[in-house]
């Protein structure tokens, strides 16, 4: 018969204040890498995000300036002071005559509408004028197109296929802008934007 030795007392041995520390301070560090891990992934994606977001704003532009462009018609108008303006004009503010001015709701207006793009602090901004012939009061709706932008250039391609910097061309030895009959065969706007560097957009005017 076995006998039971009742006299050996086992302990559990738990863990010293040593280990302790060491496991927080691991703890600790772990902690510190994902927090700065989860920082980084944060601040890529709204890098991401506001890039996607200048990018879109550029699309639009395009878009915008496209439609504007491309449905062009020669067709003068009168500014503010009275003073006759050509169809397609580059300064102070390039300002064209489109068609195509969509009248949902039936009112007595031109489908002809005089816009113009200007850059206003950085920003590339749309003018679009209610009425053709303005009088001193006319006052152009502004839209807001683009942000960032350094500097805007337009050239215009003449009948001769030659780039001119100014619309209507400058004769030689003539001070005066005159203006020729039609519209140029193609406008080039270059953008120089602050992210994404130099852009160039080529638009063919119609026939």
């Amino acid at each position: 018969m076995k006998t039971i030795d009742t006299g050996t007392v086992h302990r559990c041995r738990g863990f010293t204040l040593l280990e302790l520390l060491v496991a927080l301070a691991i703890f600790g560090l772990v902690a510190v890498m994902a927090y700065g891990g989860l920082g980084t992934v944060l601040e890529q994606r709204a890098h991401t995000d506001a890039s996607a977001q200048r990018l879109a704003a550029l699309q639009k532009t395009y878009v915008v300036m496209q439609r504007d462009i491309e449905q062009a018609v020669a067709r003068a108008i009168r500014d503010e002071y009275g003073d006759q303006q050509a169809p397609l004009a580059a300064a102070p503010v390039f300002q064209l005559t489109r068609g195509g001015w969509s009248n949902p709701a039936g009112r007595p207006r031109s489908s002809l509408q005089r816009v113009g793009y200007d850059l206003e602090e950085q920003q590339l901004v749309r003018y679009a004028w209610p009425v053709l012939d303005r009088s001193q009061d006319s006052q152009p709706l502004l839209q807001a197109l683009a942000d960032n932008i350094v500097s805007m250039q337009v050239r215009y391609l003449d009948a001769a296929s030659n780039w001119q910097d100014s619309w209507p061309p400058l004769e030689t030895g003539v001070e005066e802008a005159v203006v020729e009959p039609g519209l140029p065969a193609a406008v080039e706007v270059s953008l120089e934007h602050e992210y994404f560097g130099n852009l160039t957009w080529l638009f063919q005017m119609p026939r």
